[in-house]
């Protein structure tokens, strides 16, 4: 590989950035071959957090991965969480209502939990702790901490390690629940074997029109949340059928992952190792209080416990959407219900940070 200097061109972050999506895509295939749990996305995550790890001289000074870029594979896949909607998920209103409270209670519990982790055994300040324990709202409370004064290394750390943890661990959890594989590694595919050339263009106009709609409205996740509405209203109505081909979503996966990967980028090896204890002691209890509510609702509603593990697992909307239709379980309620957690999540940020008075130190 070159060097590359500060003044790096465009072009070149370009040629870089493609170079990463080959790596990833080469990750996910050997880690589809070994039936890896959700492979395109485990195996590029992977590759690129190895990367970062081995050879970080090697990528270009202060390097991101192209957000905008992102934002489209990221409506590629709201696209097809939201052509799983169906009249029977909105029949459901009163098992919802039960559910969503559950999920209410989950956001003030994990909320306050790690916020005691963090101080307790991290000796984080109040208000690093406060926004990095957040279940939910990653953009959001890096805003908000940022604005508030938090350490906004610690803070990026260790909500990506939230969400990176919950992808790794929920599909392996639930696989080892049920005696074998589930979902992606057990051969299932994602998207539809028989989409045709036409379904392209379908789905790359929906998931853009979503996602401006989406962006303009501010909506929660919009980039996600924006074309899943957008597909389940046109496809509901019956004016358009979408149906993404099985190579888009792997592609959609692969960028995800990557994306994922590199944000280890400038993370010294005390901090990641601190942070990934706290994260792992984080993400076991908020598992663990997911696991009992989800016991109980099925107890009250008789919903399915597995599609409630996913539901209060507290990865990012679009991953646990992806681990959903890996795991074969209804990925439109999954996406609901963590949409409900985030829109919760900020609200009791917002609100918390203000009546509390939080500042650093």
């Amino acid at each position: 590989m070159f060097r590359f200097s500060p003044g790096m061109p465009p072009p070149l972050i370009i040629w870089f950035t493609a170079g990463l999506l080959i790596l990833g895509a080469a990750g996910g295939e050997l880690a589809a071959l070994i039936n890896v749990p959700l492979p395109w996305m485990m195996g590029s995550l992977a590759i690129s957090a190895i990367l970062v790890a081995v050879a970080p001289h090697r990528f270009p000074a202060n390097y991101v991965f192209p957000l905008r870029f992102r934002m489209v594979f990221i409506a590629i896949i709201g696209v097809m969480i939201g052509a799983q909607v169906d009249a029977d998920m909105l029949g459901e209103w009163r098992n919802l209502a039960i559910s969503l409270g559950g999920v209410t209670l989950f956001v003030f519990l994990a909320h306050g939990t790690n916020y005691w982790l963090f101080r307790r055994f991290g000796g984080y300040s109040r208000v690093t702790a406060f926004y990095c324990g957040t279940p939910g709202g990653v953009m959001e409370s890096i805003a908000m901490g940022e604005e508030a004064g938090a350490d906004i290394r610690l803070l990026t750390l260790q909500q990506f390690l939230r969400i990176i943890l919950v992808v790794v661990s929920v599909p392996i959890g639930l696989s080892l629940l049920h005696g074998g594989p589930l979902g992606s590694s057990a051969g299932i595919e994602f998207g539809n074997p028989d989409a045709g050339p036409w379904d392209i263009p379908k789905v790359l106009v929906v998931g853009l029109v979503g996602l401006v709609v989406g962006r303009a409205l501010r909506l929660p996740a919009g980039q996600l949340t924006g074309p899943l509405v957008a597909t389940a209203v046109l496809s509901g109505l019956g004016w358009i059928d979408v149906n993404p081909p099985g190579w888009m979503v792997a592609a959609a996966q692969v960028v995800l992952g990557v994306s994922l990967g590199v944000r280890f980028i400038g993370i010294t090896a005390r901090m990641l190792q601190v942070a990934a204890g706290l994260a792992i002691a984080s993400v076991g209890a908020m598992l663990g209080l997911g696991v009992i509510l989800s016991v109980l609702i099925n107890q009250i509603t008789g919903q399915s416990v597995q599609v409630m593990i996913l539901s209060f697992a507290p990865g990012g909307v679009t991953e646990m959407g992806l681990v959903a239709l890996s795991l074969s379980a209804n990925p439109a309620m999954v996406a609901f219900h963590h949409l409900y957690r985030i829109t919760i999540t900020v609200l009791e940020m917002s609100v918390l940070g203000r009546w509390l008075n939080l500042s650093d130190g």
